[in-house]
């Protein structure tokens, strides 16, 4: 074990020496607040990702990027030559790894309903949210994507690791221009063996695909080693599950499996919102979908955010309203008050939904968390990131629990759950340290001081500052 240990470690230094030789560009370098070989975060209370007991009066050691020691204060030897950060009073949790979201925002224009990518602005606040690893869950510009990520690989821009997903694999119907259309089964499949092969980590069908469609690309995806995910309707949930996917959207917001006249490969959007909302919490009807999802070892992915009702709720979830542009910020000012107070259905409805996705998690099922910056423009990077915690929080879930669904549970669905998404002696140091105690206040999760990625601290409130008023430019 001992040997196992020490070659794992071993093998995890050598990874990240080019963390440590990197040079950082004019545009990130400003941000940096510790690039230390050696560092030692004392006196915290840790909430490790694990689900495990919180524990307090904490030494986290890392040198170049990989934590070689973590433990009681009494316990660690800290090395003489460590960049000492005082954590009394505040609390440490693992990098987020968050698993529904993108890099572009809604941009509605002449009675469309259309996205443009935010570039420079998404990557910046994941990282200052104390995301240390996101998939996008679906690209409009795929390319840019992957430019994205080779930029934050080389130090040229902020941002977290980046798992990436295909641009949405559709039929005709979804009336968003940036969305491209397959006329074929075939060409499903096509688009998955072309992003294969230059460097997308997953696919994502979307609302109006066939199960053949769907069909065709899991067998193609699975061929290379590579997962599925989906937000569907004309494809049920348990249609998707019997076929083979490994991953479905937005909780149970999107299930279609409960219209009881259903058209096959036919999504009935109106049936379905009605379906749901008559569905009562406790259904035998749906724990017996949580049931059969679960044994087809299918993944839920709860994005909450994008969801929230509006009456006595903020209006960018998480408090992010000054990071919009003033166009922005005055349209959703305006259409959040219209909304006050005629939200009731879904209000209710959210919080059933709520239920739903708890009862999943506690029945044994996969359980991960996302935000989709999209939907009405109240959603956006970084900021809906941490309100992600404060739903859970909402939902009933407790603390330990709401971390390890955001951070570690994901890290196993992304299979990097050996370098990331808990606080553990041979991973990687995706560290996030907040500014009070998080037991005490959840609203403290949005008091991230330091957010470490392989090691190297960027200053968290610099980072939001600097994006204030220029989302959705």
């Amino acid at each position: 074990m001992k040997f196992r240990l020490f070659f794992t470690i071993s093998l995890l230094y050598s990874l990240t020496q080019a963390t440590f030789s990197q040079t950082f560009s004019r545009a990130v370098q400003p941000y940096v607040l510790t690039e230390n070989s050696v560092v030692a975060i004392q006196h915290a209370k840790v909430i490790d990702g694990t689900g495990g007991p919180i524990k307090v009066n904490q030494t986290i050691v890392f040198q170049d990027g990989v934590i070689t020691q973590f433990g009681n204060d009494r316990d660690v030897q800290v090395p003489a030559n460590a960049k000492m950060v005082d954590a009394s009073g505040k609390t440490v949790i693992p990098g987020l790894v968050m698993l529904h979201e993108h890099i572009f925002y809604p941009k509605p224009a002449d009675g469309f309903f259309s996205v443009a990518q935010m570039t420079f602005t998404f990557p910046r606040l994941y990282l200052a949210g104390g995301v240390t690893t996101i998939r996008t869950a679906g690209s409009i510009e795929a390319q840019t994507d992957l430019n994205i990520r080779k930029a934050i690989q080389d130090g040229k821009m902020l941002g977290p690791k980046m798992d990436l997903t295909s641009p949405f694999i559709e039929r005709e119907g979804t009336p968003v221009p940036e969305v491209g259309v397959i006329r074929s089964s075939d060409e499903a499949a096509e688009m998955v063996n072309y992003w294969s092969k230059r460097g997308i980590n997953s696919f994502k069908v979307y609302q109006n695909v066939t199960k053949e469609d769907l069909r065709r690309v899991v067998e193609a995806a699975h061929a290379v080693g590579k997962k599925v995910t989906g937000h569907i309707c004309s494809v049920t949930y348990r249609e998707a599950a019997e076929i083979g996917i490994d991953n479905i959207e937005h909780g149970f917001f999107q299930s279609s499996d409960f219209v009881e006249d259903k058209v096959e490969n036919f999504c009935p959007a109106f049936k379905r919102g009605r379906s749901l909302n008559d569905l009562a919490p406790d259904s035998p009807d749906m724990k017996s979908l949580m049931d059969f999802l679960i044994e087809k070892d299918v993944a839920i992915t709860s994005t909450l955010p994008v969801f929230e009702p509006y009456t006595n709720r903020e209006i960018v979830v998480g408090g992010g309203l000054e990071a919009m542009s003033p166009e922005f910020q005055e349209s959703l000012t305006a259409s959040h008050q219209r909304r006050q107070g005629r939200d009731s259905s879904s209000i209710v409805n959210f919080k059933k939904q709520m239920a739903w996705e708890k009862s999943f998690y506690e029945a044994g099922g996969k359980l991960l968390a996302g935000t989709d910056p999209t939907g009405a423009g109240r959603t956006i990077a970084g900021y809906a990131n941490q309100r992600v915690i404060e739903l859970f929080i909402e939902a009933g879930f407790s603390l330990p629990t709401a971390i390890k669904i955001s951070s570690l549970d994901g890290a196993k669905f992304l299979e990097r759950e050996e370098k990331v998404g808990s606080i553990a002696v041979g991973k990687q140091a995706d560290i996030v340290l907040i500014d009070g105690d998080l037991e005490a206040d959840i609203a403290n999760i949005r008091k991230m001081e330091i957010v470490f990625k392989d090691g190297i601290g960027f200053d968290s409130q610099k980072i939001f500052e600097s994006m204030k008023g220029k989302v959705g430019k």
